[in-house]
């Protein structure tokens, strides 16, 4: 900026009403412009060597000035004063067409707002009128403001005339959504991207401006408000107009934080540290208090991100406590939680949060889903890392879980219970040990090293994942067959699998660790991947799956048909079978079911009742005797 105040417009005679900030203090030239010198150089240079461009395409979030922006260009453009007449960015004092121009009113400079003028009767309109040359200014300016919001058929008509304007006139577009502009009317103009202002030049800018409105303002509220603005000037000053009503002419940061919905920044780290520190109550005390004073869920989770990245920021780049936005608090504990704590734990912490949020922001109670995540934060936070908690298992610092659910060899002494387990999910209701908390004077960090792994922000080198071990106790299935993976997979629990084996697998050869086979034609391309996958997940042993060139033998499903038809064709031969066919027209044999000796007996024996001593044995060959029944018959009866 030129000043060190901004400059504030004349006031016309007729305005003898208040005007917001954003109005009074909008830039009038590019020496007023923050944030974008990339432009304003482009343009002096332009300007100064006589390239002056016929269309110009400003985009941006809102907020960043584009409006203005394209009213300082058509000011450039029509620059006249009694010593300069020609097109200059060097626009040191008012000219002949500014003021006009500056407040929308200059019969040369035509503003449209495309959100309301979308058709192309009104491409047409402009297109008839510019051919006519300017009234009193040297070029006929059209400005364009939300371009995007054209139709097609606008957009179409407005193409000729975009790509040979008149000598007289310029236009200049601006939109939100660049993306939406076609590409045909992007290659016609010259493009600027008007970017977010920085939070130090925003805080800067709103010290300047509350200086010159005798403001008391303190930097902690100027950071709320640059920071809650997003890069938005106009947003920034508008909160800052808002926050002076509020707090009565003076600027405080509690009244911004009520003003906001947002919790003290210093609470929001300490609620930060109870979650690192897995101490759930203590974070939903703080939270509840947080709530209480007025705070939203969604802004204290959003908060809680915000310090996760910086805490993550700091890690990598130690430079950036160099920044404005942050207070000296944050640079303080953030340094500290950096060096503390690991990538993984920060990266996980974030991840759970954007969740959060959006589930905060669409539940129907926003309190009680914020406090379900705080609690999902804190209990993954109390949880050691798996390569931690393997390396413990490792150097025999943690206690190795029984294999076995024998009774423990020394029991503690617990009132009386017998047979206690190490494992508390063994059915005795205690806990394992947890590890002891820091003590008051150590920082937190040595509590949340155990979270996320060692405080050092040395990369370690990445262990060699250890091989399937097979469980103490348990024999490797031998698997020689078809059907003995078929009931491996049974076991499992994988009905998928099961099938896919008994339907679409044709053996040829198995041996331990090689299986070699031949599919049907209806058979899933990834059948062989994931049966290789599962058997080494079921075994622990790596299994390869190979595709013979051969035929193979018959599915599962095949050699069962097989002898099922076989089964009943020899059950249709035998003659009583035949008699007993013959006293019934129609009927058939659709089923036959062998049972082995004994098999019957045993299987009887659960629910037969007691024989009394004197009672009669029943006939030995009362068992084998065939009956023809519903559900089939027995051919091994009598044959």
């Amino acid at each position: 900026m030129s000043s060190d105040v901004p400059q504030t417009p004349p006031a016309a005679p007729q305005d003898a009403g208040y005007r917001v900030l954003a109005r009074k203090y909008r830039p009038r030239s590019f020496d007023d412009l923050i944030g974008q010198a990339p432009m304003v150089r482009t343009l002096t240079n332009a300007f100064e060597t006589g390239r002056i461009a016929q269309a110009w395409m400003l985009t941006g979030v809102r907020g960043v000035g584009k409006t203005t922006t394209a009213r300082i260009l058509a000011r450039a453009l029509n620059y006249q004063t009694d010593t300069i007449d020609q097109p200059t960015v060097h626009l040191a004092e008012p000219g002949i067409h500014c003021q006009a121009i500056m407040e929308g009113r200059h019969v040369d400079v035509v503003e449209m707002d495309a959100a309301s003028h979308t058709g192309i009767d009104d491409i047409r309109e402009i297109t008839a009128q510019v051919r006519y040359r300017p009234v009193s200014a040297r070029y006929k300016v059209y400005i364009i403001d939300e371009v995007h919001m054209l139709s097609t058929q606008a957009f179409n008509g407005l193409l000729k005339t975009l790509e040979e304007p008149p000598e007289h006139a310029k236009f200049i577009f601006a939109t939100t959504e660049i993306r939406k502009v076609p590409i045909t009317v992007l290659s016609r103009c010259q493009r600027f991207d008007l970017r977010r202002i920085e939070t130090a030049t925003l805080v800067e800018h709103l010290r300047k401006i509350a200086a010159a409105e005798t403001v008391a303002v303190d930097d902690e509220s100027l950071r709320l408000v640059a920071r809650a603005a997003e890069g938005s000037v106009r947003d920034a000053l508008s909160l800052m107009d808002q926050a002076i009503a509020h707090g009565a002419g003076q600027v405080e940061s509690d009244t911004v934080r009520a003003m906001l919905g947002l919790a003290d920044r210093s609470r929001i780290i300490d609620l930060f540290e109870m979650l690192m520190r897995g101490d759930g109550p203590a974070a939903l005390g703080e939270f509840r208090e947080q709530y209480r004073v007025g705070a939203d869920p969604v802004v204290v989770l959003s908060d809680l991100a915000d310090f996760t990245h910086v805490v993550t920021t700091l890690r990598f780049v130690p430079d950036a406590a160099d920044e404005a936005a942050l207070a000296p608090a944050e640079i303080e504990r953030g340094r500290a939680f950096a060096t503390s704590l690991s990538v993984r734990s920060l990266s996980q912490v974030w991840q759970m949060l954007l969740k959060a949020i959006e589930e905060v922001r669409n539940a129907s109670a926003p309190r009680q889903a914020a406090e379900m995540a705080l609690i999902r934060i804190a209990h993954a936070a109390d949880l050691p890392a798996p390569e931690d908690l393997l390396r413990a298992l490792r150097d025999g610092e943690v206690p190795r879980l029984p294999a076995s659910r024998g009774p423990d060899p020394a029991p503690r002494s617990n009132g009386g219970s017998n047979g206690a387990h190490a494992d508390a999910s063994a059915g005795s209701g205690e806990p394992m040990p947890a590890p002891s908390p820091p003590s008051p004077v150590t920082p937190p960090a040595a509590r949340m090293a155990a979270i996320g792994g060692s405080g050092d922000a040395r990369p370690r080198a990445a262990q060699p994942s250890p091989a399937p071990m097979a469980q103490p106790g348990v024999a490797e299935p031998r698997l020689t067959s078809l059907d003995d993976i078929a009931a491996l997979a049974e076991a499992k629990r994988d009905s998928l699998m099961q099938v896919s084996v008994r339907r679409y697998l044709r053996p040829v050869k198995i041996e331990t660790g090689r299986i070699e086979i031949a599919l049907t034609d209806h058979a899933p391309r990834a059948l062989v991947g994931d049966l290789a996958r599962k058997l080494h997940d079921w075994t622990g042993r790596r299994w390869v799956v190979s595709i013979a060139s051969g035929q193979g033998g018959q599915t599962i499903e095949e050699r069962e048909a097989a002898r099922k038809t076989a089964l009943v064709t020899d059950a249709g031969a035998d003659p009583e079978v035949a008699a007993i066919l013959q006293i019934f027209p129609g009927a058939k044999v659709v089923d036959v079911r062998l049972r082995a000796d004994g098999a019957a007996e045993e299987a009887l024996a659960p629910v037969a009742a007691p024989l009394e001593d004197d009672a009669p044995l029943a006939d030995p060959d009362m068992e084998d005797d065939m009956g023809f029944q519903d559900d089939g018959f027995d051919p091994d009866d009598d044959l």
